[in-house]
Protein backbone atom coordinates (compact mmCIF):
# COMPACT_ATOMS: atom_id res chain seq x y z
CA UNK A 1 0.00 0.00 0.00
CA UNK A 2 1.33 3.57 -0.59
CA UNK A 3 2.10 6.05 2.01
CA UNK A 4 -0.62 8.32 2.79
CA UNK A 5 -0.65 11.95 3.46
CA UNK A 6 -1.99 13.41 6.30
CA UNK A 7 -4.19 15.66 6.05
CA UNK A 8 -6.57 18.29 8.60
CA UNK A 9 -9.92 19.77 8.02
CA UNK A 10 -11.56 22.10 9.75
CA UNK A 11 -14.62 20.26 8.38
CA UNK A 12 -16.62 17.95 11.37
CA UNK A 13 -16.08 14.29 9.92
CA UNK A 14 -17.08 11.33 12.45
CA UNK A 15 -14.31 8.71 12.31
CA UNK A 16 -16.54 6.43 10.50
CA UNK A 17 -17.48 8.58 8.02
CA UNK A 18 -17.29 6.90 4.50
CA UNK A 19 -16.51 10.36 3.21
CA UNK A 20 -13.64 11.76 4.95
CA UNK A 21 -11.06 14.57 3.75
CA UNK A 22 -9.54 11.88 1.78
CA UNK A 23 -12.06 10.47 -0.27
CA UNK A 24 -13.81 13.41 -2.21
CA UNK A 25 -15.90 11.58 -4.14
CA UNK A 26 -18.28 13.21 -6.94
CA UNK A 27 -22.10 12.54 -7.74
CA UNK A 28 -25.22 14.23 -8.92
CA UNK A 29 -27.93 15.48 -6.66
CA UNK A 30 -31.25 17.12 -6.65
CA UNK A 31 -33.94 18.71 -4.23
CA UNK A 32 -36.37 21.19 -3.70
CA UNK A 33 -34.70 24.12 -5.41
CA UNK A 34 -32.05 22.16 -7.50
CA UNK A 35 -33.28 20.16 -10.29
CA UNK A 36 -29.51 18.18 -10.95
CA UNK A 37 -25.93 20.03 -9.63
CA UNK A 38 -22.60 17.88 -9.76
CA UNK A 39 -21.63 17.40 -5.70
CA UNK A 40 -19.36 16.01 -3.61
CA UNK A 41 -19.43 14.96 -0.34
CA UNK A 42 -18.02 15.69 3.10
CA UNK A 43 -18.92 13.98 6.27
CA UNK A 44 -22.53 14.06 5.94
CA UNK A 45 -22.91 16.60 3.82
CA UNK A 46 -22.91 17.29 -0.12
CA UNK A 47 -20.52 20.05 -1.74
CA UNK A 48 -23.00 21.63 -4.68
CA UNK A 49 -20.40 22.38 -7.58
CA UNK A 50 -22.30 24.34 -9.20
CA UNK A 51 -22.71 27.37 -6.46
CA UNK A 52 -19.13 26.08 -5.60
CA UNK A 53 -17.74 27.48 -8.99
CA UNK A 54 -19.79 30.81 -8.27
CA UNK A 55 -16.96 31.79 -6.77
CA UNK A 56 -14.49 31.24 -9.44
CA UNK A 57 -12.29 28.22 -7.54
CA UNK A 58 -12.02 26.25 -10.17
CA UNK A 59 -11.76 28.12 -13.37
CA UNK A 60 -14.10 26.25 -15.40
CA UNK A 61 -17.59 26.79 -17.07
CA UNK A 62 -19.67 26.70 -14.21
CA UNK A 63 -22.87 24.71 -16.62
CA UNK A 64 -20.86 21.54 -16.71
CA UNK A 65 -22.14 21.32 -12.94
CA UNK A 66 -25.36 21.66 -14.11
CA UNK A 67 -26.35 18.68 -16.15
CA UNK A 68 -28.10 15.55 -15.22
CA UNK A 69 -24.98 13.84 -14.99
CA UNK A 70 -21.19 13.69 -14.58
CA UNK A 71 -20.33 12.55 -18.20
CA UNK A 72 -19.42 16.00 -19.96
CA UNK A 73 -17.37 16.48 -16.59
CA UNK A 74 -15.60 13.56 -16.66
CA UNK A 75 -14.90 14.17 -20.29
CA UNK A 76 -12.64 17.29 -19.22
CA UNK A 77 -10.09 14.73 -18.38
CA UNK A 78 -8.11 13.64 -15.13
CA UNK A 79 -5.95 16.55 -15.25
CA UNK A 80 -9.16 18.60 -14.92
CA UNK A 81 -11.42 15.93 -12.43
CA UNK A 82 -8.51 15.62 -10.59
CA UNK A 83 -7.58 19.43 -10.04
CA UNK A 84 -11.24 20.06 -8.60
CA UNK A 85 -11.02 17.09 -6.74
CA UNK A 86 -7.43 18.45 -5.38
CA UNK A 87 -9.11 21.90 -4.97
CA UNK A 88 -11.67 20.65 -2.45
CA UNK A 89 -9.38 19.09 -0.23
CA UNK A 90 -7.55 22.45 0.02
CA UNK A 91 -10.70 24.20 0.60
CA UNK A 92 -11.41 21.94 2.76
CA UNK A 93 -8.16 22.36 5.07
CA UNK A 94 -7.41 25.96 4.53
CA UNK A 95 -8.84 27.75 7.76
CA UNK A 96 -8.45 30.94 5.76
CA UNK A 97 -10.62 29.16 2.81
CA UNK A 98 -13.14 31.45 1.04
CA UNK A 99 -15.55 28.46 1.44
CA UNK A 100 -15.14 28.65 5.73
CA UNK A 101 -14.91 32.52 5.18
CA UNK A 102 -17.84 33.39 3.56
CA UNK A 103 -21.13 32.46 5.40
CA UNK A 104 -23.31 32.92 3.08
CA UNK A 105 -21.40 30.79 0.25
CA UNK A 106 -20.81 28.27 2.54
CA UNK A 107 -24.96 28.41 3.23
CA UNK A 108 -25.19 27.84 -0.80
CA UNK A 109 -22.70 24.73 -1.33
CA UNK A 110 -22.86 22.79 1.77
CA UNK A 111 -26.49 20.69 2.46
CA UNK A 112 -26.81 17.61 4.51
CA UNK A 113 -26.95 14.31 2.67
CA UNK A 114 -30.18 13.25 4.50
CA UNK A 115 -32.41 16.58 3.12
CA UNK A 116 -31.13 15.56 -0.98
CA UNK A 117 -31.90 13.10 -3.31
CA UNK A 118 -28.83 11.48 -5.34
CA UNK A 119 -29.25 10.87 -8.94
CA UNK A 120 -27.68 8.49 -11.00
CA UNK A 121 -23.94 9.93 -11.54
CA UNK A 122 -23.64 8.58 -15.26
CA UNK A 123 -25.70 7.99 -17.96
CA UNK A 124 -24.23 4.57 -19.11
CA UNK A 125 -24.54 3.71 -22.64
CA UNK A 126 -22.91 0.51 -22.34
CA UNK A 127 -22.73 -2.06 -19.26
CA UNK A 128 -20.20 -5.05 -19.17
CA UNK A 129 -20.40 -7.82 -16.50
CA UNK A 130 -17.52 -9.98 -15.65
CA UNK A 131 -17.12 -13.30 -13.71
CA UNK A 132 -13.71 -13.11 -12.25
CA UNK A 133 -13.49 -14.11 -8.72
CA UNK A 134 -11.88 -17.35 -8.65
CA UNK A 135 -14.08 -18.59 -5.11
CA UNK A 136 -17.35 -17.50 -7.12
CA UNK A 137 -16.31 -19.51 -10.12
CA UNK A 138 -15.53 -22.23 -7.74
CA UNK A 139 -18.40 -22.81 -6.07
CA UNK A 140 -20.95 -22.28 -8.86
CA UNK A 141 -18.80 -24.65 -10.86
CA UNK A 142 -19.26 -27.26 -7.72
CA UNK A 143 -22.63 -26.61 -7.59
CA UNK A 144 -23.83 -27.27 -10.63
CA UNK A 145 -20.87 -29.13 -12.61
CA UNK A 146 -18.10 -30.92 -11.03
CA UNK A 147 -16.40 -30.57 -7.81
CA UNK A 148 -13.43 -31.95 -8.89
CA UNK A 149 -13.21 -29.99 -11.85
CA UNK A 150 -15.02 -26.80 -11.21
CA UNK A 151 -13.42 -24.17 -13.55
CA UNK A 152 -14.21 -23.98 -17.32
CA UNK A 153 -11.10 -24.40 -19.41
CA UNK A 154 -10.90 -20.88 -20.29
CA UNK A 155 -11.47 -19.47 -16.85
CA UNK A 156 -7.61 -19.29 -15.79
CA UNK A 157 -6.93 -17.93 -19.13
CA UNK A 158 -9.21 -14.77 -19.31
CA UNK A 159 -11.58 -12.63 -17.78
CA UNK A 160 -15.02 -14.47 -18.69
CA UNK A 161 -17.60 -11.36 -19.30
CA UNK A 162 -21.39 -10.59 -21.19
CA UNK A 163 -22.34 -7.76 -22.17
CA UNK A 164 -25.46 -6.56 -20.06
CA UNK A 165 -28.71 -4.20 -19.93
CA UNK A 166 -27.62 -0.66 -19.71
CA UNK A 167 -31.12 1.01 -19.56
CA UNK A 168 -32.22 -0.65 -16.30
CA UNK A 169 -29.37 -0.14 -14.08
CA UNK A 170 -30.94 2.08 -11.29
CA UNK A 171 -29.27 4.22 -8.09
CA UNK A 172 -30.01 3.27 -4.60
CA UNK A 173 -32.62 3.63 -3.29
CA UNK A 174 -35.14 2.38 -5.81
CA UNK A 175 -37.58 -0.62 -5.94
CA UNK A 176 -38.42 -3.06 -8.49
CA UNK A 177 -40.99 -5.63 -9.08
CA UNK A 178 -40.45 -9.74 -8.57
CA UNK A 179 -39.37 -10.38 -12.43
CA UNK A 180 -41.19 -13.33 -14.40
CA UNK A 181 -40.31 -15.84 -17.04
CA UNK A 182 -39.85 -19.36 -18.36
CA UNK A 183 -38.38 -21.93 -15.43
CA UNK A 184 -38.25 -25.92 -15.56
CA UNK A 185 -38.45 -27.16 -12.51
CA UNK A 186 -37.36 -30.62 -11.80
CA UNK A 187 -40.21 -32.56 -12.02
CA UNK A 188 -41.75 -31.15 -15.30
CA UNK A 189 -40.77 -32.02 -18.48
CA UNK A 190 -41.81 -28.99 -19.74
CA UNK A 191 -41.06 -25.52 -19.05
CA UNK A 192 -43.36 -23.13 -16.94
CA UNK A 193 -44.33 -19.50 -17.17
CA UNK A 194 -44.23 -17.10 -14.13
CA UNK A 195 -42.45 -15.04 -10.88
CA UNK A 196 -38.84 -16.13 -10.33
CA UNK A 197 -38.63 -18.21 -7.13
CA UNK A 198 -34.75 -17.77 -6.29
CA UNK A 199 -34.46 -13.94 -6.71
CA UNK A 200 -30.89 -13.53 -5.74
CA UNK A 201 -28.36 -10.56 -5.51
CA UNK A 202 -24.72 -10.44 -6.66
CA UNK A 203 -22.23 -8.48 -4.52
CA UNK A 204 -20.31 -6.44 -7.04
CA UNK A 205 -18.05 -3.07 -7.47
CA UNK A 206 -18.15 -1.69 -10.84
CA UNK A 207 -15.78 0.66 -12.20
CA UNK A 208 -16.73 3.98 -14.40
CA UNK A 209 -14.42 4.40 -17.80
CA UNK A 210 -13.35 8.07 -18.16
CA UNK A 211 -11.90 8.18 -21.53
CA UNK A 212 -13.15 6.82 -24.93
CA UNK A 213 -11.37 5.01 -27.60
CA UNK A 214 -11.69 4.53 -31.17
CA UNK A 215 -12.85 1.69 -32.73
CA UNK A 216 -10.27 -0.78 -33.52
CA UNK A 217 -7.95 0.86 -30.46
CA UNK A 218 -6.56 -1.24 -27.58
CA UNK A 219 -6.52 -0.53 -23.84
CA UNK A 220 -3.36 -2.26 -22.19
CA UNK A 221 -2.72 -3.00 -18.62
CA UNK A 222 -0.32 -0.79 -18.09
CA UNK A 223 -2.06 2.28 -19.55
CA UNK A 224 -5.81 1.15 -18.29
CA UNK A 225 -5.89 3.31 -15.06
CA UNK A 226 -5.74 6.21 -17.49
CA UNK A 227 -9.37 5.05 -18.74
CA UNK A 228 -10.75 4.65 -15.40
CA UNK A 229 -12.59 7.40 -13.62
CA UNK A 230 -13.28 5.54 -10.16
CA UNK A 231 -15.79 3.32 -8.50
CA UNK A 232 -19.17 2.28 -6.99
CA UNK A 233 -20.77 -0.17 -5.61
CA UNK A 234 -22.90 -2.42 -7.86
CA UNK A 235 -26.09 -5.39 -6.95
CA UNK A 236 -26.24 -7.36 -10.41
CA UNK A 237 -29.85 -8.41 -9.21
CA UNK A 238 -30.20 -12.29 -10.89
CA UNK A 239 -33.40 -14.90 -11.33
CA UNK A 240 -31.46 -18.31 -10.27
CA UNK A 241 -34.68 -20.32 -11.63
CA UNK A 242 -34.76 -18.24 -14.78
CA UNK A 243 -31.38 -18.36 -15.58
CA UNK A 244 -30.67 -22.36 -15.05
CA UNK A 245 -32.90 -22.66 -17.71
CA UNK A 246 -32.24 -20.01 -20.16
CA UNK A 247 -28.41 -19.62 -19.91
CA UNK A 248 -27.06 -22.11 -22.38
CA UNK A 249 -25.83 -22.06 -24.91
CA UNK A 250 -25.66 -17.69 -24.71
CA UNK A 251 -25.79 -17.51 -21.41
CA UNK A 252 -28.25 -14.93 -19.00
CA UNK A 253 -30.72 -12.91 -20.38
CA UNK A 254 -34.18 -12.13 -18.84
CA UNK A 255 -32.26 -13.85 -15.48
CA UNK A 256 -29.82 -10.51 -15.12
CA UNK A 257 -31.64 -7.96 -17.43
CA UNK A 258 -34.87 -6.51 -14.83
CA UNK A 259 -32.61 -4.75 -12.71
CA UNK A 260 -28.95 -3.92 -10.92
CA UNK A 261 -28.08 -1.25 -8.53
CA UNK A 262 -25.42 1.73 -8.17
CA UNK A 263 -24.62 3.43 -5.27
CA UNK A 264 -24.56 7.13 -5.85
CA UNK A 265 -21.07 8.34 -5.13
CA UNK A 266 -18.20 7.56 -7.57
CA UNK A 267 -15.17 7.42 -5.68
CA UNK A 268 -12.12 8.43 -7.76
CA UNK A 269 -9.20 5.79 -8.53
CA UNK A 270 -7.08 8.43 -6.65
CA UNK A 271 -8.59 8.36 -3.72
CA UNK A 272 -8.56 4.21 -3.51
CA UNK A 273 -4.88 4.30 -4.72
CA UNK A 274 -3.14 4.10 -0.94
CA UNK A 275 -5.28 0.92 -0.75
CA UNK A 276 -3.83 -1.41 -3.60
CA UNK A 277 -2.27 -4.35 -2.83
CA UNK A 278 -0.81 -7.28 -4.16
CA UNK A 279 -3.55 -9.82 -6.22
CA UNK A 280 -3.35 -13.05 -7.05
CA UNK A 281 -0.54 -14.97 -8.46
CA UNK A 282 -2.09 -16.25 -11.54
CA UNK A 283 -1.07 -19.71 -12.68
CA UNK A 284 -0.89 -20.79 -15.38
CA UNK A 285 0.60 -17.56 -16.77
CA UNK A 286 -1.61 -15.63 -19.16
CA UNK A 287 -0.92 -13.68 -22.34
CA UNK A 288 1.44 -11.45 -22.60
CA UNK A 289 -1.73 -8.36 -23.28
CA UNK A 290 -2.97 -9.75 -19.88
CA UNK A 291 0.06 -9.43 -17.35
CA UNK A 292 0.95 -6.25 -15.32
CA UNK A 293 2.83 -5.44 -12.91
CA UNK A 294 3.05 -4.22 -9.34
CA UNK A 295 0.21 -4.26 -7.20
CA UNK A 296 -3.51 -4.06 -8.33
CA UNK A 297 -5.93 -5.47 -6.35
CA UNK A 298 -7.54 -3.27 -4.19
CA UNK A 299 -8.27 -3.68 0.11
CA UNK A 300 -12.17 -2.90 0.16
CA UNK A 301 -14.34 -4.26 2.99
CA UNK A 302 -17.67 -5.36 1.30
CA UNK A 303 -21.05 -5.80 3.62
CA UNK A 304 -24.37 -6.96 2.71
CA UNK A 305 -27.20 -6.11 4.32
CA UNK A 306 -31.23 -7.43 4.67
CA UNK A 307 -33.68 -6.13 6.13
CA UNK A 308 -37.41 -7.34 6.31
CA UNK A 309 -40.37 -5.19 5.84
CA UNK A 310 -40.96 -3.29 8.87
CA UNK A 311 -37.86 -5.55 10.38
CA UNK A 312 -34.35 -4.91 11.47
CA UNK A 313 -31.32 -4.70 9.65
CA UNK A 314 -29.23 -8.33 9.22
CA UNK A 315 -25.49 -8.66 8.40
CA UNK A 316 -26.23 -11.44 5.97
CA UNK A 317 -22.20 -11.65 4.54
CA UNK A 318 -18.65 -9.56 4.45
CA UNK A 319 -16.36 -9.86 1.71
CA UNK A 320 -13.08 -7.60 -0.01
CA UNK A 321 -12.49 -7.11 -3.30
CA UNK A 322 -9.24 -7.64 -2.86
CA UNK A 323 -10.42 -11.48 -3.27
CA UNK A 324 -10.93 -10.46 -7.10
CA UNK A 325 -8.61 -13.35 -9.45
CA UNK A 326 -8.52 -10.45 -12.39
CA UNK A 327 -7.83 -6.79 -11.92
CA UNK A 328 -9.90 -4.22 -13.44
CA UNK A 329 -6.99 -3.54 -15.23
CA UNK A 330 -6.83 -6.95 -17.05
CA UNK A 331 -10.69 -6.65 -17.27
CA UNK A 332 -10.22 -3.58 -19.45
CA UNK A 333 -7.64 -4.81 -21.65
CA UNK A 334 -9.48 -8.01 -21.93
CA UNK A 335 -12.59 -6.03 -23.24
CA UNK A 336 -10.46 -3.62 -25.41
CA UNK A 337 -8.23 -6.35 -26.97
CA UNK A 338 -10.05 -6.94 -30.17
CA UNK A 339 -11.02 -3.58 -31.01
CA UNK A 340 -14.42 -2.85 -29.29
CA UNK A 341 -14.48 0.85 -28.55
CA UNK A 342 -15.31 2.04 -25.24
CA UNK A 343 -17.07 5.27 -24.00
CA UNK A 344 -17.14 7.82 -21.24
CA UNK A 345 -19.82 6.30 -18.95
CA UNK A 346 -19.75 2.79 -19.59
CA UNK A 347 -20.00 0.75 -16.44
CA UNK A 348 -18.03 -2.40 -16.25
CA UNK A 349 -19.13 -4.88 -13.27
CA UNK A 350 -16.61 -6.76 -11.12
CA UNK A 351 -18.74 -10.07 -11.25
CA UNK A 352 -19.84 -11.73 -7.61
CA UNK A 353 -16.93 -10.77 -5.11
CA UNK A 354 -17.00 -13.95 -2.71
CA UNK A 355 -14.15 -14.58 -0.35
CA UNK A 356 -12.74 -18.44 0.41
CA UNK A 357 -14.60 -18.13 3.69
CA UNK A 358 -18.97 -19.46 3.70
CA UNK A 359 -19.48 -16.37 5.61
CA UNK A 360 -17.89 -14.22 2.51
CA UNK A 361 -19.80 -15.80 -0.37
CA UNK A 362 -21.60 -12.79 -2.31
CA UNK A 363 -24.37 -14.43 -2.78
CA UNK A 364 -27.28 -16.23 -1.52
CA UNK A 365 -26.75 -18.90 -3.57
CA UNK A 366 -23.91 -19.60 -2.41
CA UNK A 367 -24.90 -18.69 1.37
CA UNK A 368 -27.38 -20.63 1.27
CA UNK A 369 -25.79 -23.65 -1.14
CA UNK A 370 -28.69 -23.80 -3.45
CA UNK A 371 -31.13 -23.59 -0.44
CA UNK A 372 -29.62 -26.32 1.27
CA UNK A 373 -28.63 -23.98 3.99
CA UNK A 374 -30.81 -21.14 4.98
CA UNK A 375 -30.01 -17.85 6.92
CA UNK A 376 -31.60 -16.87 10.22
CA UNK A 377 -32.71 -13.59 10.65
CA UNK A 378 -33.10 -11.83 13.94
CA UNK A 379 -36.38 -12.12 13.90
CA UNK A 380 -36.43 -15.77 13.45
CA UNK A 381 -37.47 -16.15 9.94
CA UNK A 382 -35.21 -17.81 7.28
CA UNK A 383 -33.93 -16.76 3.92
CA UNK A 384 -32.98 -19.10 1.00
CA UNK A 385 -33.23 -16.12 -1.17
CA UNK A 386 -34.59 -12.60 -1.28
CA UNK A 387 -38.43 -12.50 -0.56
CA UNK A 388 -40.94 -9.81 -1.43
CA UNK A 389 -39.92 -6.40 0.34
CA UNK A 390 -36.66 -7.35 1.62
CA UNK A 391 -33.99 -4.43 1.16
CA UNK A 392 -30.80 -5.06 0.38
CA UNK A 393 -28.04 -2.99 1.09
CA UNK A 394 -24.36 -2.96 0.05
CA UNK A 395 -22.26 -1.00 1.65
CA UNK A 396 -18.31 -0.95 0.98
CA UNK A 397 -14.73 0.82 2.42
CA UNK A 398 -11.22 1.10 2.70
CA UNK A 399 -9.20 1.75 5.87
CA UNK A 400 -5.76 2.31 6.67
CA UNK A 401 -4.46 3.84 9.81
CA UNK A 402 -7.30 5.16 10.93
CA UNK A 403 -8.40 6.64 7.49
CA UNK A 404 -11.17 5.67 5.83
CA UNK A 405 -12.65 6.17 2.16
CA UNK A 406 -15.83 4.95 1.40
CA UNK A 407 -18.76 4.00 -1.32
CA UNK A 408 -21.98 4.96 0.85
CA UNK A 409 -25.04 2.97 0.55
CA UNK A 410 -26.34 0.65 -2.96
CA UNK A 411 -29.94 0.32 -1.62
CA UNK A 412 -32.99 -1.40 -3.19
CA UNK A 413 -35.81 -3.09 -2.66
CA UNK A 414 -37.91 -5.95 -4.05
CA UNK A 415 -41.99 -5.63 -4.56
CA UNK A 416 -44.11 -8.40 -5.62
CA UNK A 417 -44.50 -9.38 -9.36
CA UNK A 418 -46.41 -7.16 -11.43
CA UNK A 419 -50.14 -9.00 -12.13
Amino acid sequence: MADIKKLNTWFQVADNSDFSIYNIPFGVYSDGNVKHHACSAIGDSIIDLFELESADVFDLNRSVFEKENLNDFIALGKTVTNKVRNKIIELLCDENSILKKDTALYNEVIKKQNVVKMLMPVKVGDYTDFYSSIDHATNVGTMFRDPNNALLPNWKHLPVGYHGRASSICVSGHSFHRPKGQTKPADSETPVFGPSKLLDIELETAFVIGKGTQMGDSVTTANADDYIFGMLLFNDWSARDIQTWEYVPLGPFLAKNFASTVSPWIVTLEALEPFRVKGYEQNPPLLPYLQYSGNKNIDINLEVYLKPQNGEENLVCTSNYKYMYYTMEQQLAHHTVNGCNINIGDLMASGTISGPKETEYGSFLELTWRGTKPIKLKDGSERKFVNDNDTITIRGYCKKENIRVGFGECAATLLPAKN
